[in-house]
C-alpha cells in the first residue's frame, strides 16, 4: 500500500476506527516516511579489534634439510607468475583479476624469501571492475626490466583490454594504464632484442577460422616503447600449439628469451586444469620459424596418478630468470588438491631450477611430481623460513600500523573509503555497506588468502548497532561464499547466524543462535579440506561453541565454483537497514 493510500485510509469518515489503532497506522506512516533518510544516513561502523590465521597442512610439517626451501613459495591464489632480475633483486607479478589494489608486486634477493612491495593498480582512478564477475579483470600480468624502467604488461579482460603500466620504482607509483587498443586477446609480455627493437607477444584468436574450442594461436608485434604504439605486421609464431594435428588447447601466456643464440619461445598448453603443462621451441631468428623441443612438455603433472599422496595438479604457465651465479630458474602456478579434484587455496606459485639439456630449458622430467621441499639457489640467504609466504604459521593482524597490510584486498575498486584504521587506533573500523556478498560491485569485505588445506581464521569484534549485520566471510566468488554473522537483537542479546551461497543462486541462511553479548564477540572460521565449522565465542568462560559443523567446504573450491582464483577469509559488514525498512 502506498504512502498517499494509507493517508486516505486514515482520513476517510467513513473508517471510524479506534483511537490506538489510529495512532499505530500513523507511527507506520511515518516510519515509512523517514525510511528514505534512514537509509541516506550511514550506518555505525563495526569494530575489529584483531584478525589472526593459522595454518597447518601435512605437507608443511617436515622438517626442512639444510639449504632447501618449500614450495609454493606464495601459497594461496598467486596465480600466473611472472619474474624478472633487476638491480640484483627479483620482482614477481601474479594475476589479481577484479580484487583491488591489483597486481601485486613481490621482492625476492634469493628467489626463496619474498616480500610485497606494492601493487601497480592501487588508485580507484585506474581502473573499474563494477559489474565483472571475480574472475574477470587482471589476466596474466608481465614484468620485464629496461634502461632504469619496470613494465608490466596485461589484459584487463572486460574492462579496457590490454594494457602497459611503468614504473621506475617496483613499489610504485605505477602509471596509468597506456592502452593498447589495437592489441587485440590475453596474455601479453614484452621482450627486449639485443638491437634495441621490442616486441609484444601475445595469444589471441588463429588466423583462419577456429577449427576447434580451444584454438589459439601466439601473435607478435614490434612496438614502439616511447610511445606505446604497436608498428610493423603483426605476425602468428604458433597456430594452436606445438603438435597441430592432436588439436591442442589454450596455447598462452607466451614468453620470448635469448640465450646462447637461440630465441626460445615457452607458453602454456592445456588450459588451466589436470591436463595443464609448458612447452617450448627456438629459433635463430626473432621471428621464427619456432621448432618445438622434442621432449615436450618441459612440465606438466598430468601423467601421475590421481590416488598419489597430498597431490599437486595444474601445473604450468612458467616464466624463467637467469640467478646471479649463472643458474636458470622457473616460477609457475599449480594446485594442491584434495578428494582429487577440488582446490580452494587456488592456483599458487612455485619455484623450481631450469636444467638446460642439449640446448632447451627442462623446468621437470616427466612423470615426476613437483617436490614440496627443493634445494634452494646457491645464494640463498639465511634458512629458509618463508613465512607468511608459505609453511605453517599464525599470522595475526592488530590493525595498529597506519596502513593496511599488503595481504589484504577488496572484491572490485570501492567507490568509498569503508575501511578505516583512524577513527580507533588499535582497531579496524568497517563501515557497513548495502551491498552483499553476491553484488557485483564492492561490498564492505575485506579478505586474505586461504594459503593451507586446514586452517582457523579468527577475530574480535564490537557487538554490530541495529539494522546491522557483521562478522567474517569466506569467499570464493559472488555465487559461492559463507557469512558468520551477528545482529543486535536489543539489549546485549544478539543472534549469531551462517548464510551460504552455493552456485543456485539463492543466500540460505543454515544456522542461528540467540546469545548474550556484552560489548564484544569472537568468531572463528575452520576448515579441513572439504569440511568447514562456524564458531563463536561470547566471553563467558565456556570458551568457542560451534554454531555449524561439518558444513560443505567445497563450495570454496574453484573448481566446484569455475573461474580462477580462490578463497578469501575475513571481516564483512552489511546496512541491512533499508532491506527491514520495506
Amino acid at each position: 500500500m502506498s504512502q498517499t493510500r494509507w493517508s486516505d485510509w486514515l482520513s476517510h469518515d467513513r473508517h471510524r476506527r479506534a483511537p490506538a489503532l489510529r495512532l499505530l497506522l500513523t507511527a507506520a506512516l511515518l516510519l515509512l516516511s523517514a525510511a528514505p533518510a534512514l537509509a541516506a544516513t550511514p550506518a555505525p561502523p563495526v569494530y575489529f579489534d584483531w584478525f589472526e590465521y593459522a595454518g597447518h597442512d601435512a605437507a608443511f610439517e617436515t622438517p626442512l634439510p639444510a639449504g632447501y626451501y618449500r614450495n609454493p613459495i606464495l601459497a594461496g591464489f598467486h596465480a600466473d607468475p611472472s619474474i624478472v632480475r633487476a638491480n640484483d633483486r627479483f620482482y614477481l607479478v601474479n594475476s589479481s583479476f577484479t580484487y583491488f589494489p591489483g597486481i601485486p608486486v613481490f621482492e625476492s634477493v634469493d628467489l626463496v624469501h619474498w616480500k610485497q612491495i606494492g601493487n601497480v593498480i592501487d588508485r580507484p582512478t585506474q581502473l573499474d571492475f563494477d559489474g565483472l564477475n571475480v574472475s574477470r579483470g587482471i589476466f596474466a600480468p608481465a614484468i620485464e626490466y629496461h634502461d632504469g624502467v619496470f613494465y608490466v604488461v596485461t589484459t584487463a579482460v572486460d574492462s579496457g583490454g590490454n594494457f602497459i603500466a611503468t614504473a621506475r620504482d617496483p613499489t610504485g607509483p605505477w602509471s596509468d594504464p597506456h592502452w593498447l587498443p589495437s592489441i587485440d586477446g590475453i596474455d601479453p609480455s614484452l621482450f627486449f632484442d639485443d638491437d634495441g627493437a621490442v616486441y609484444l607477444v601475445n595469444n589471441d584468436v588463429p588466423p583462419g577460422p577456429p577449427r576447434y574450442e580451444g584454438h589459439r594461436a601466439i601473435w607478435m608485434q614490434q612496438i614502439d616503447l616511447a610511445a606505446f604504439t604497436p608498428v610493423g605486421p603483426r605476425r602468428v609464431l604458433i597456430d594452436g600449439g606445438v603438435e597441430p594435428a592432436k588439436n591442442p588447447i589454450w596455447i598462452e601466456g607466451p614468453h620470448v628469451y635469448k640465450h646462447d643464440g637461440w630465441y626460445y619461445l615457452s607458453d602454456a598448453e592445456g588450459g588451466t586444469g589436470p591436463q595443464h603443462s609448458q612447452v617450448v621451441l627456438r629459433s635463430r631468428q626473432v621471428w621464427g620459424p619456432y621448432l618445438p623441443y622434442a621432449g615436450n612438455p618441459i612440465l606438466t603433472q598430468r601423467d601421475l596418478p590421481d590416488d598419489r599422496p597430498l597431490p599437486i595438479t595444474n601445473a604450468g604457465h612458467a616464466d624463467l630468470v637467469e640467478g646471479p651465479d649463472g643458474t636458470w630458474w622457473a616460477v609457475f602456478l599449480a594446485s594442491r588438491n584434495y578428494q582429487t579434484r577440488h582446490y580452494n587455496t587456488g592456483r599458487e606459485t612455485y619455484l623450481l631450477p631450469v636444467q638446460w639439456r642439449d640446448g632447451w630449458p627442462v623446468i621437470l622430467p616427466a612423470e615426476q611430481a613437483i617436490p614440496y621441499a627443493a634445494k634452494a639457489p646457491s645464494w640463498m640467504q639465511g634458512d629458509a623460513s618463508q613465512a607468511p609466504s608459505t609453511g605453517n604459521f599464525v599470522d595475526r593482524d592488530g590493525f595498529d600500523a597506519p596502513t593496511l597490510g599488503t595481504g589484504w584486498v577488496q572484491v572490485r575498486v570501492p567507490k568509498q573509503a569503508w575501511a578505516d584504521l583512524s577513527l580507533r587506533p588499535g582497531t579496524l573500523a568497517v563501515h557497513p555497506l548495502p551491498e552483499n556478498l553476491d553484488t557485483l560491485r564492492n561490498p564492505a569485505f575485506l579478505g586474505r588468502r586461504q594459503q593451507h588445506l586446514r586452517f582457523e581464521a579468527s577475530t574480535d569484534m564490537t557487538r554490530p548497532a541495529a539494522g546491522v549485520a557483521a562478522g567474517l566471510a569466506a569467499f570464493q566468488n559472488e555465487a559461492y561464499w559463507y557469512f558468520l554473522g551477528a545482529r543486535s537483537l536489543g539489549g546485549d542479546r544478539v543472534a549469531v547466524f551462517l548464510e551460504g551461497r552455493d552456485g543456485s543462486g539463492v543466500t540460505r541462511t543454515l544456522a542461528t543462535r540467540e546469545v548474550t553479548a556484552s560489548t564484544s564477540l569472537r568468531l572463528q572460521i575452520a576448515g579441513d579440506e572439504g569440511r568447514f565449522a562456524f564458531a563463536f565465542d561470547t566471553d563467558d568462560g565456556r570458551g568457542w561453541q560451534t554454531l555449524a559443523g561439518d558444513v560443505d567446504g567445497t563450495v570454496l573450491s574453484t573448481d566446484r565454483a569455475g573461474g580462477f582464483v580462490g578463497a578469501l577469509l575475513g571481516p564483512f559488514a552489511r546496512d541491512e537497514r533499508a532491506l527491514r525498512s520495506n
